[in-house]
């Protein structure tokens, strides 16, 4: 061990001033004791609070709906054409290349 390393210790407290290491006393761990148990709800209860956090909810309006809709439709049939253009083209090759 070179003199930075030691030196470094030292700063840390895991070296004494005469270079012998020194064993920090640990501190007993402090065990936790487990959670406590919750009560179940009755499903009457569930059902109240599943419709209360359902009305929090800021649900689209149909024109929303629709303009989502059609977006998502138009992507696709664009990757769609995309992905058919690029493996037809990829095909081709192939089949050039290695014709027989």
């Amino acid at each position: 061990m070179n003199r930075e390393m030691k030196r470094q210790l030292q700063r840390q407290g895991q070296v004494g001033p005469d270079g012998t290491p020194e064993s920090a006393p640990r501190a007993p761990q402090q065990r936790r004791s487990p959670a406590p148990a919750k009560e179940r709800t009755s499903p009457g209860q569930f059902v109240k609070e599943v419709r209360g956090e359902l009305r929090k909810v800021a649900w689209p309006t149909r024109a929303e709906v629709t303009n989502y809709s059609t977006i998502v439709l138009f992507t696709l049939v664009i990757l769609i054409a995309l992905i058919f253009v690029l493996d037809l083209a990829f095909a081709k090759s192939i089949l050039f290349l290695f014709k027989t």
